[in-house]
This record gives C-alpha cells, structure tokens and sequence, in this order.
C-alpha cells in the first residue's frame, strides 16, 4: 500500500513539473513570434508635409519599402483636372495635393525613375511608365503604384496608420 502512494505522489509530481514546463515553453515560443518592440516602432513613419517642394519627387522610407512623395503643382493638377482616376488618388494635406505612393513598379517590383521634365515615372526593367498621380499609363504594369495606408494628422501625414481618407480610397478600389 505504501509503495502505491508514493508511486501515486511522484506521477502526480511529475505530471505537474511536466504541465509548468509546457506552458512555460508555450509562452516562451509567443514571446519569440511577437514582433520586437523595435520592429513596432519601424511601423509608423511621420512625414511633415511643410518640408516638400512642388514638383520635386522625394523618396522616403516606410518597412523598407521606397515611399515616392510629390508635391503637385497647379500646372500638375490642370494636367489631371477632368480624369476622375487620377483625382481619385490626389491626397490633400492642407491646401497642397500629393502623390503619394509605394515606389515599387506592380508589374515586378522594380524601382521606376521619376522625370522630371516628362513629369512621369519609366521603369527601365519592361519600360513601363506612370504618371505623377501614380496611374500605369505604358504598360506592361497591370495597375498603378499602391498607395501605403496613412492618416493625416494636421500638417502631418502618418505612413502606417489608417485614417479615413485612406480607408476611403481603399473602399473605392483606388489601392489594394
């Protein structure tokens, strides 16, 4: 009878060590899933929409990607008036119209040039071409250049959060 207890007692000491250290290892394998706190801070990026000048193509940097920002002159904007595609995809933040775009080329992912004098981008890799609001205007890209979320927070513009402007354009089909 003794022997039975005991042998009861250290299967169930067993069975006990055995379920801490399975949860423990369930947390630990969480734990090394969860992105780094400074992968989350790389997530937002803030750009202060004051700093660019018109008809300068300025590229930024949001999760690695290369973020084409260019602020629209009135001679740009004219060029556009009347093309509801392209006035889709104009981004106001305060009285100045941008594109803004990620400036990958969605045929392959190659990094088009942006001309200035032309006022388009010309992706050397196929010769596809985009105009300065983003639409593929040669192809052989199948669509324009993705728009990456954003909020516009004042004079400021939130790459990586989703505001309702974004999230308009997004349930009209302008982005993915």
């Amino acid at each position: 009878m003794k022997d039975n207890s005991r042998r009861g007692f250290m299967g169930k000491a067993f069975g006990a060590v055995a379920g801490v250290g399975a949860v423990a290892s369930l947390y630990a394998m969480k734990k090394s899933w969860d992105p780094l706190p400074s992968v989350k801070a790389a997530g937002f990026t803030t750009l202060d929409m004051s700093n660019y000048e018109e008809d300068v193509m300025i590229t930024e940097k949001w999760r690695g990607k290369p973020i084409f920002v260019l602020k629209k002159s009135a001679k740009v904007m004219k060029k556009e008036e009347g093309n509801p595609e392209a006035e889709a995809r104009n981004i106001k933040v305060g009285n100045d119209n941008y594109m803004i775009a990620i400036g990958l080329c969605t045929h392959l992912g190659c990094i088009p040039a942006f001309r200035k004098e032309e006022g388009n981008f010309l992706c050397a890799c196929h010769g596809g071409m985009f105009d300065a609001s983003g639409l593929a205007i040669k192809s052989p890209p199948p669509r324009g250049f993705d728009i990456p979320p954003f909020k516009i927070d004042g004079n400021k513009l939130v790459l990586g959060e989703v505001g309702p402007e974004y999230q308009a354009m997004k349930d009209n089909g302008v982005t993915l």
